[in-house]
């Protein structure tokens, strides 16, 4: 399928992430009524943020919203910037630090990850 914005490409040229930068947003992390615990930089450039609580996948659950906009709401996930397509990072409270690690789509074979396995490729974070 491809990126949702291949002009804007990673790694990104000045270490922050572009202001333009689309990402797919859990509703509930996009309000304020959760923070975000799960953040995916999938194998297509595409960046998805979760609450790892609600389901990202019910209709209307997530959006397309631009990052900063999530940055905003929560400055640590600008440390994420330089990881890599094909990694998530994950943390158990807004005041616990990212852990990242490799990440598939839940339905990729060898996929043990309970947060990938509730994520499902295109409908959400």
């Amino acid at each position: 399928m491809g990126s949702m914005q291949p002009e804007l490409s990673w790694p990104y040229e000045s270490g922050v992430f572009p202001e333009g930068l689309l990402a797919i947003v859990q509703r509930t992390v996009s309000e304020a009524q959760f923070p975000a615990l799960t953040v995916i930089h999938d194998e297509e450039d595409d960046w998805l943020v979760s609450d790892d609580v609600h389901d990202p996948n019910e209709d209307g659950a997530s959006i397309v919203q631009h990052l900063h906009h999530v940055v905003a709401l929560d400055p640590s996930i600008a440390e994420l910037v330089t990881m890599p397509p094909g990694h998530v990072a994950c943390r158990t409270s807004v005041t616990a630090p990212w852990e990242i690690s490799e990440w598939v789509y839940g339905d990729d074979e060898g996929s043990g990850d309970s947060r990938s396995s509730r994520m499902s490729s295109g409908n959400g974070p």
